[in-house]
């Protein structure tokens, strides 16, 4: 099995990254991304949990017919049911692979499952053979093998290879072991599987409790490992989990210690992925990240920029370009830049494969921005864009809003809405301006909206930097909360767009949950 220098990449961004918390996606969201991630040539999606809500078995159905080339993977817990919803969800998919797991460590069998050891193999098996109904390719997941006991990890890993599974990963599910401890683990239970004679691949998981998600995982690498689970950015619960672009830009930096092992990443894909996330979760990686942090490629020193610029490689180990960073700027945009120089622009930021209508689209805003600012940066073209994107299901738009407020005054906001090609004007007053623009929003609509989360932005320099607004709502006491998106220069107009952002997601849900869908659970 270690023969092979290959490393799957199984990305779980849409799974585990969405339950980092304020990170939730609607399904349009969640495709976007995926097809991002197949740009990035990722072998696996772990699209969701189909047993989840309804919302994830489509968005997991919706990504299914529509990914081509990367495997698409649903999770589910030891229980028929979820192995059932996760067959269902992923059946369309060109490959398809069914993840369940099962809690290993004595502390979760003893206080979670409350089972014994024998009744968790007998769990497992069950779930293994009956997810083989549904699939070829069946992953099984040891929870909480960092706190496990080996002797029993052999036992239940022999059993759910008999019964088919193909890939047993091993997840530091709490991000409690040290690199040293996670090579030992994944020596020993390579060796294992090796003497059984069986050719499944081990896999590891690894949390970043204690900063250590993506050194556990080269570690692991070195001992055997040959599938690793990651998240773009290292999005996920808690600290999150071993960041994607770390893990693959290690691999392919320092191939002196990892002479041969390879991945299947597209790595110019890389950035675009890292900011498409970040954009959509409204959770930006701090500016000091490796890799896609905005200063991972800085330099302030008076010494690294001599050094930079006489020779790149003095104070860089990696180029931008490897990762998608466009250091071309030799055509600067602005209101007097055609559609040719546009479209290149776009080309040249990852965005080469817009349809038509959505070139059209994003050009008109484009050119509405340049009489309003001087200068046009890449990430207001990428987030132009984007929000283009993000905001397509406009089933409610904002065309105007006009706010007044003083210091001993009472707040008031007029906003306009273009629903069914019919403008409708209401005005109203609240607690400040935000609060004025969305009661007068609920108003108009008939949706009242409590705002859960609120973030505001500037997407690059200067005092007339676009605003990208994030906001999480729920409408009419409902659940789960959506996310809303809005870009202007007018934060207060930015806010308007994304609550109304939220509210049309919220709707198109409400709409998919009503339909009389065949494979809906």
């Amino acid at each position: 099995m270690t023969n092979n220098k290959n490393i799957i990449i199984f990305d779980t961004t849409l799974r585990d990254g969405e339950q980092s918390p304020g990170a939730s996606m609607n399904t349009a969201e969640k495709i976007q991304i995926a097809q991002q991630l197949e740009k990035l040539r990722v072998d696996v999606i772990e699209a969701g949990f189909a047993a989840a809500s309804p919302g994830d078995f489509d968005a997991i159905y919706q990504i299914a017919k529509t990914i081509k080339n990367s495997k698409i993977c649903s999770l589910a817990r030891a229980v028929d049911n979820d192995i059932k919803a996760a067959g269902e969800a992923i059946a369309a998919a060109n490959a398809k692979r069914i993840h369940t797991f099962i809690a290993t460590s004595p502390i979760h069998m003893q206080y979670k499952l409350k089972m014994s050891p024998d009744e968790v193999i007998k769990r497992a098996v069950n779930a293994v053979q009956y997810a083989k109904t549904f699939v070829d390719d069946v992953e099984f997941s040891l929870e909480d093998a960092g706190r496990s006991e080996l002797p029993f990890m052999k036992e239940i890993t022999q059993a759910v290879i008999e019964a088919g599974a193909s890939t047993i990963n091993l997840p530091d599910t709490v991000g409690y072991r040290l690199p040293q401890e996670i090579r030992y683990m994944v020596e020993q239970m390579v060796g294992f599987i090796d003497s059984i004679g069986s050719n499944a691949i081990v896999s590891l998981h690894n949390h970043n409790d204690l900063g250590l998600g993506v050194a556990n995982t080269l570690a692991g690498i070195e001992a055997g490992a040959r599938q690793v689970e990651c998240t773009i950015n290292g999005l996920g619960e808690r600290a999150g989990n071993a960041a994607m672009e770390e893990i693959v830009m290690t691999l392919k930096t320092r191939q002196d210690l990892f002479p041969g092992i390879t991945t299947n990443i597209n790595t110019k894909e890389i950035y675009q992925a890292s900011r498409m996330v970040a954009n959509i979760t409204g959770i930006e990686p701090q500016p000091n990240k490796a890799i896609v942090g905005k200063n991972a490629f800085a330099h302030e020193s008076g010494i690294h920029q001599d050094g930079v610029l006489k020779h790149q490689e003095t104070y860089e180990i990696m180029k931008p370009e490897d990762i998608g960073i466009e250091k071309n700027n030799s055509i600067v945009l602005g209101k007097h830049s055609g559609r040719a120089a546009f479209k290149d622009k776009l080309g040249q930021l990852g965005f080469a494969d817009l349809a038509s209508d959505e070139l059209n689209a994003a050009f008109e805003r484009f050119k509405l921005l340049c009489d309003k600012k001087k200068e046009i940066m890449d990430d207001d073209v990428r987030m132009i864009v984007t929000d283009e994107k993000l905001n397509h299901n406009k089933i409610y738009e904002i065309t105007a809003v006009q706010i007044s407020d003083c210091s001993r005054g009472v707040p008031s906001a007029v906003v306009c809405i273009k629903h069914k090609d019919k403008e409708i004007i209401e005005a109203g007053i609240g607690d400040g301006t935000m609060d004025a623009i969305f009661k007068t929003i609920d108003r108009i609509t008939g949706y009242n909206g409590t705002l859960l989360d609120y973030n505001v932005k500037a997407v690059s320099e200067g005092k007339d930097a676009l605003a990208k607004v994030t906001c999480k709502v729920t409408f009419n006491d409902d659940n789960p909360p959506m996310i809303g998106h809005g870009l202007n220069l007018d934060t207060m107009v930015a806010s308007a767009r994304a609550y109304v952002g939220a509210l049309n997601s919220y709707l198109s849900m409400k709409d998919m949950l009503n339909k009389n869908n065949p494979h809906q659970i």
